[in-house]
């Protein structure tokens, strides 16, 4: 798969996609802001993964909560304008956060 992720999440695509999670998206999202986010179908622990893998100041917690919108809980780095995002925590529907 080619990778397009910023060099700050680069370890933690590798890990999801070793795990065979689907991938649902990936390419500029809703905004020209946005560089490359990729969406997972996974619940992500945001900061424990932040913290086992050592992300940073630039990389922080997205969580959008408008169902109208698309609910969705995920990391965002800010230097890089890319982001790691999954499924909303409350509509994960039993399956086990990745940490």
């Amino acid at each position: 798969m080619d990778q397009q992720v910023c060099e700050h999440f680069r370890a933690l695509e590798d890990e999801l996609v070793a795990q065979q999670r689907n991938i649902t998206f990936a390419g500029q999202a809703w905004s020209a802001n946005c560089r490359h986010w990729i969406y997972f179908d996974a619940v992500l622990d945001c900061e424990a993964l932040k913290k086992r893998l050592n992300l940073g100041e630039t990389v922080t917690v997205h969580s959008n909560d408008d169902p109208r919108s698309g609910r969705e809980k995920g990391l965002v780095c800010n230097a890089c304008r890319a982001a790691v995002v999954g499924i909303h925590p409350e509509d994960a529907r039993g399956k086990a956060a990745i940490s």
